[in-house]
């Protein structure tokens, strides 16, 4: 895979494996499949053994990604619709199914929008575990969810991580959810498109400034990672489209350039939409038999 080429969706991962290779040959280690599920697209790609590592890049494990282009245009119950069916791909880990408390964790930067998908989508979490504690009577119907926001190494001093281990040996999570940034190789999917995976995820490896990975291996429980791309890299964004006007590019004349990282200049709405998104997923994922309408009252 072109080592210029810097994204975190699997789905892309795969792509660019086959735009490298010959038509004839096959991608080892790997199945993908693509499906569509009323206005959306849903594809899953499924990292088998080593070769599959070697070859995409990405942890072994499932990554599914869905495709919101029918929420960006507003179509009618286009939320509802995404939200059911972002829920019900959540549910499909088993992870995910388990009878427990389950552990949210809003990785990322609040103070940088295109870094607050994590913190923001928290918000939208219902949080439960105080509930089902205390008032059995009236919540007892409700799974016990808890949610933390883990800041950023720089402003904490504190590897998000570690922070969540912590919190998650406090209160015994049967899976940690963690929900944070992704960077994308095309524009076209920023804030378009949400990815599942039960492989965990590394903070910060979207802008290039990986820390501590947080997955099953360093919390010794399965960790779904869920995230939404909100950047370009800016040597990815220039070959992406040199390629695509037919036009050949030189990445060792870009420079420190080729470091920045691009966003929408709409980012700030864009964030605060998918990060709703994400958080309402969640609840209709933990508490079987909601309806917006509920997530509605309980948020309010």
């Amino acid at each position: 895979m072109n080592g210029k080429i810097r994204t975190d969706l699997a789905l892309e991962a795969e792509a660019l494996w086959r735009e490298n290779a010959a038509e004839t040959a096959n991608l080892p280690g790997v199945r993908a499949a693509k499906e569509r599920r009323g206005h959306f697209s849903v594809t899953t790609v499924e990292v088998l053994d080593a070769e599959g590592e070697a070859a995409l890049g990405k942890p072994r494990g499932k990554y599914i990604t869905v495709e919101l282009d029918a929420l960006i245009h507003r179509e009618e119950n286009a939320f509802a619709d995404a939200c059911a069916l972002l829920a019900e791909q959540l549910c499909s880990f088993p992870a995910l199914r388990a009878d427990g408390c389950f552990l949210v964790a809003g990785l990322g930067n609040r103070g940088i929008t295109p870094d607050a998908v994590g913190p923001d989508a928290v918000d939208y979490v219902m949080v439960t575990r105080h509930l089902t504690e205390r008032m059995p009577e009236e919540f007892g119907a409700f799974r016990p969810v808890s949610a933390v926001c883990s800041g950023v190494l720089g402003t904490t001093g504190i590897e998000s991580s570690a922070m969540v281990r912590a919190v998650a040996e406090k209160v015994h999570p049967v899976a940690v959810v963690a929900v944070d940034a992704l960077a994308s190789r095309s524009p076209d999917r920023l804030c378009r498109t949400v990815q599942i995976s039960d492989t965990g995820i590394v903070p910060g490896s979207g802008v290039g400034n990986a820390r501590m990975a947080l997955n099953s291996d360093s919390l010794g429980i399965p960790v779904i990672a869920v995230g939404a791309p909100t950047v370009v890299d800016a040597a990815t964004l220039a070959i992406d489209l040199a390629a695509k006007s037919g036009a050949a590019l030189n990445p060792s004349a870009f420079g420190e350039t080729g470091d920045m990282i691009v966003t929408p200049r709409d980012i700030d709405k864009n964030v605060r939409d998918i990060a709703k998104l994400i958080g309402y997923s969640l609840n209709l994922a933990f508490h079987r038999g909601l309806r917006i309408s509920d997530i509605d009252m309980f948020l309010s």
